[in-house]
């Protein structure tokens, strides 16, 4: 068998290993065989492809090129909201967003990639809390590792309208960005601007809980904000370089953020009373003309900095990030009314006349200046090998530094300063006890052990402790159990702790035990005798690959949590709540009217909770491959189709290959030919073959210096069809464009590097039946395709793989089209023929998505042996993918101190003013079909309930379920060729239309005789409702 023949057959590994004969009468396979789809196969491995994270616990869920594409999303940060079922913590434990890795390197924030376009991105991985703890991050916090295409430019520019259908408010939104990656150099600019325009409580019909006893008076809801006036704008810029060549790197990162925002907060207010009758009394509003406002500008600047090099076998990454934010904020005073109601009672001003202009109160100002710097070192490597394997250590240090600094002219002379220092240390280890690869104990599959400990010394605070221990049991290639113990101390927050004690007067707050809306007095600030917090968890899950659909999943988690001496907020005023803390609240003596509250922070007892979570994650493809899907605007595909090899790679198509001696003539630039005899024009060989030295010396008269228009004539006549108007002259734009792709590579499209297939091949056919050697000197695409299910290298397609090159007496010939009907994205990774894995260096050029999908050219190139593919990529089938996941909340309880009763959260029993609720799910999917593509989420939480004292006066509350759900629409109009033939500004452009919330739903929110209290009307849960969007995308 040939080598070409060999490679055609690798393409299809993945699946069952089929072999497929060369003859003349050979049928080409069906490309929408799933068993040959390698594109779908998701796998993991201790040698994945570059950037892969190597450790025991499988991923929650992989996405490559094309799943990616599916979303529809923007830019990273678009992408990881997107994602948001998968990566939020199961924990309970208020887990914050996940953290990331690049290129399986930690960085020193998400500033540092979060406005990449997805097209950037050659694979995600996202992965439990265990493996986030292994790169010295907490406990609590999944990880997501994006890995970066190795090649890829792209200049973006992106504008965002979108609207409450109910009007009243709009919001902008202008993104720019530029970035360039070029191995491990990175460098990224990017600048953003929003603006929102305000809505008022008059818009939504909010009833005024203070209305003006005059009709003629202003409404104090049309100077009330629902939503305020804001804009922002930040600059970022990111630069990531090699240092030396040991594989080290530095990235530095900086953003400039710039805001304001306007909230009108109402009229001033006035009770005048009737001098000649003293029970007639109107209460007025006034200063329409200047309405009470807050004005906020906020400024920050931030900075970060990462180190990855090489220790040895060990790796060494340092992150530092720091930020500098200053805020300030303008507050309306209320007008003086004595002048009014001394003008009434004097008899100058009637009671319930025109009221005059009051001199302006002025404003008073609090200004915060908040500094915060933190660094980590973490050095990962293993210190020995044991029989299951190697064992992992990850050694961390680090120190975080916090300081705010406010000051407020509502208490004048008081300013404060709270500083808090954090050096920590710590240590990961990862022991595997048994191994199947390793045949050691692996009759009982593979079983590891991980232990976590830490320290913390806080500076204001004390010494903190944490361990974690886990065990990780794969039972079988897609069976895993895992389970840990955490142990921590919590301290509490800083402003917890040290903020100054502030009274505000005049505060809205809903009394629940007699179910009504007062104006109380509010003491809020820190309280220093809250005590570290003990916690104590179990989380156990399980994690199943489905056999009979790739790339999807089930998952099962179990947490529990238990803590003890609580710091909290203070939390609703329940009966319950007053009863543990009676000294907090005072009351008028005689009505029981709530007068004044302390809501400084307050300590519980203990809580206990536990939860049960499900996760279901599918995804797949869908309808017939097209195998020539991309190539018509791809000048390597038309050359390698015009050399007789079929529709290769293209755009990531594959092509079939044309049948072998004698059979159906191949298109050449002069007419058809033999496909066994030697071409009449344009780029073909002898035997229907590339011919790398046809293309050169094209290649040579198109980019020399002072070059004119070529000679058309030499090119295949599907090249030069797209060079032409309908009148038949040369069109220039296109023509530049031809040339700036062909003119970049300094080899043939798709072209074969015979020098390292021979490499490749040395190495591989000269080793000993029983010697494996080092798999990263292959392509990332056939890496994965010669391994299993669970990630480890398939022992059967390895040997196929090496029979099949080392039987071969000569290199593949460039442009075969793939047999199979484009393997994963085509010919090769990239599209580019049989041969295409093993070519020549890539050449620069605009990239983007292809018809099935984000393709190799989009990365320009790609590495192992692979040459230049065209952009995009994809066979022309669809995408679909559903991601499910379930929360049964089964027990959340709160002793609040000794002796009371315990407080059942999900019985009635409240913290916060919305209750806990037991049952919530979140369910993302979508569809993606050359280029056209939806994506919808919906969420549902249900109800609730919070209890009152069952005295007269008092009221419960019932929160109603919430379903949702949003609808995102999109297209990437370059795909759309005659679209682009028509008005070309569309290439390479994308229009999104959404609709969030699309059955306008929301919470209802009722007391004991059904009616809404005024706090909880609806426009105060959800302002805008169903809300639309558009949004337009331009890549350059």
């Amino acid at each position: 068998m040939s080598a070409i023949s060999s490679l055609a057959v690798i393409s299809a590994i993945p699946a069952h290993a089929q072999q497929v004969p060369a003859s003349s009468s050979q049928e080409p396979v069906d490309p929408a065989d799933d068993s040959l789809d390698t594109e779908n196969e998701i796998v993991v491995t201790a040698q994945n492809i570059r950037g892969s994270v190597q450790v025991a616990q499988p991923p929650i869920q992989v996405l490559s090129e094309t799943d990616i594409a599916a979303y529809g999303a923007s830019s990273i940060a678009d992408l990881v909201a997107a994602l948001a079922p998968q990566t939020g913590s199961g924990r309970g434990r208020s887990s914050g967003p996940p953290v990331f890795l690049v290129n399986g390197m930690r960085v020193s924030s998400f500033r540092e990639m979060r406005s990449f376009p997805p097209e950037a991105i050659q694979k995600v991985e996202i992965l439990p809390e265990e493996v986030a703890q292994k790169y010295g991050f907490s406990a609590d916090q999944r990880l997501i590792n994006f890995i970066l295409k190795n090649n890829y430019s792209s200049r973006e520019l992106e504008g965002e309208y979108s609207q409450p259908g109910a009007g009243g408010t709009s919001t902008k939104q202008v993104e720019t960005t530029y970035l360039q990656i070029a191995g491990p150099s990175r460098f990224n600019i990017n600048a953003e601007w929003n603006d929102t325009s305000p809505l008022t409580e008059a818009e939504r019909g909010v009833v005024q809980s203070v209305v003006p006893g005059l009709a003629t008076d202003p409404n104090p809801a049309n100077y009330r904000s629902l939503v305020g006036d804001s804009s922002d704008l930040e600059l970022t810029g990111n630069v990531t370089t090699r240092l030396g060549g040991a594989g080290s790197s530095l990235s530095v990162n900086g953003t400039y953020e710039r805001g304001r925002s306007q909230s009108l907060s109402g009229l001033n207010t006035v009770t005048l009373t009737d001098p000649n009758d003293a029970n007639n009394s109107l209460l007025r509003t006034y200063g329409e003309d200047d309405p009470l406002a807050r004005r906020s500008r906020t400024e920050t600047v931030s900075f970060g900095s990462t180190l990855n090099a090489p220790l040895g076998d060990w790796q060494l990454t340092g992150t530092i990030d720091a930020s500098r934010a200053r805020s300030t904020t303008e507050i309306d005073r209320y007008a003086d009314s004595t002048v009014l109601q001394d003008a009434v009672a004097d008899g100058l001003l009637a009671y319930d006349g025109l009221l005059p202009t009051t001199s302006d109160a002025g404003f008073d100002t609090a200004k915060t200046l908040t500094d915060s710097a933190s660094s980590l070192v973490t050095v990962m490597g293993s210190p020995l090998i044991l029989p299951a394997g190697d064992v992992t250590l990850t050694l961390d240090a680090g120190y975080k530094w916090n300081r705010v600094q406010s000051e407020d002219t509502r208490n004048p002379g008081v300013e404060t300063s709270l500083t808090r220092g954090d050096l920590s240390a710590g240590f990961n280890l990862g022991v595997p006890i048994t191994s199947r690869d390793d045949d050691f104990l692996g009759a009982i599959g593979d079983i590891s052990l991980n232990f976590t400990a830490g320290i913390d010394h806080l500076s204001d605070f004390g010494t903190l402790t944490d361990w974690t221990a886990g065990i990780n049991w794969g039972i079988t290639d897609t069976l895993n159990i895992q389970a840990s113990y955490i142990t921590r101390d919590a301290a509490p927050g800083l402003s917890q702790l040290n903020s100054p004690e502030v009274v505000t007067l005049n505060v809205p707050t809903y009394d629940l035990s007699r179910g009504e809306t007062v104006l109380a007095t509010v003491t809020s600030g820190g309280n220093p005798n809250l005590t570290n917090e003990k916690q104590r968890d179990v989380r156990i899950g399980a994690f199943w690959q489905l056999p009979f659909l790739n790339n999807s999943s089930i998952s099962v988690e179990y947490n529990r949590n238990n803590s003890s001496d609580v710091s909290a907020s203070f939390p609703l005023l329940t009966p319950a709540i007053e009863a543990a803390f009676p000294d907090r609240v005072q009351r008028d003596l005689v009505t029981g009217q709530l007068i004044s509250i302390d809501q400084r922070p307050v300590t519980f007892d203990s809580q206990k909770s536990s939860r049960l979570r499900f996760g279901l994650n599918l995804s797949g493809p869908f309808g017939k491959a097209n195998a020539s899907a991309g190539n018509a605007n791809n000048p390597f595909a038309m050359a390698r189709a015009a050399a007789g090899g079929g529709q290769g790679g293209g755009q990531g198509g594959g092509g079939q290959a044309a049948p072998q001696g004698g059979g159906a003539p191949a298109l050449g630039a002069n007419g058809p030919q033999g496909a066994g005899g030697p071409p009449q024009g344009g780029f073909g060989g002898p035997g229907g073959g590339f011919n790398p030295e046809r293309f050169a010396q094209f290649r040579q008269q198109l980019c020399a210096d002072g070059a004119t228009v070529p000679d058309i004539s030499t090119m295949p006549e599907q090249m030069k069809a797209n060079l032409l108007k309908p009148d038949g002259t040369i069109d220039q734009e296109k023509l530049n464009q031809f040339k700036q792709r062909i003119c970049s590579s300094d080899g043939p499209p798709g072209g074969f590097d015979p020098a390292r297939f021979a490499e490749m091949r040395q190495r591989f056919c000269a080793t000993g039946s029983d010697e494996v050697p080092d798999l990263s000197a292959l392509p990332d695409r056939i890496q994965e395709e010669l391994r299993g299910a669970d990630g480890k290298l398939d022992p059967e397609k390895y040997a196929q793989f090496k029979q099949r090159i080392c039987s071969s007496d000569g290199p593949p010939q460039g442009g075969q089209g793939n047999a199979q009907g484009g393997g994963q994205n085509g010919g090769g990774q990239n599209g580019g023929g049989q041969g295409a894995a093993f070519a020549g260096p890539p050449p620069g050029g605009a990239g983007g998505p292809g018809a099935g999908g984000p393709g190799g050219g989009g990365q320009r190139g790609g590495g192992g042996f692979r040459g230049p593919g065209g952009p995009g990529g994809g066979d022309g089938r669809g995408r679909w993918f559903m991601n499910l996941t379930y929360t049964l909340e089964l027990e959340n309880e709160v002793q609040i101190a000794e002796n009371l009763p315990v407080l059942d959260l999900l019985d009635g029993g409240a913290l916060s003013g919305s209750g806990v609720v037991r049952h919530s799910a979140q369910l993302v999917g979508g569809l993606f079909y050359r280029g056209i593509g939806m994506r919808y989420s919906a969420s549902y939480s249900g109800p609730s309930r919070i209890d009152g004292t069952g005295l007269p006066g008092s009221t419960d509350l019932e929160f109603g379920s919430l379903a949702k759900l949003d609808l995102r629409l999109f297209a990437d109009l370059g795909q759309q060729a005659k679209l682009v033939e028509a008005v070309p500004f569309l290439k390479g452009s994308r229009i999104s239309f959404g609709v969030d919330n699309v059955f306008d739903s929301y919470r209802t929110v009722t007391d004991s005789n059904g009616d809404v209290p005024l706090r909880y009307q609806r426009a105060y849960m959800d302002a805008n409702g169903r809300t639309f969007s558009l949004e337009f995308r331009k890549m350059f």
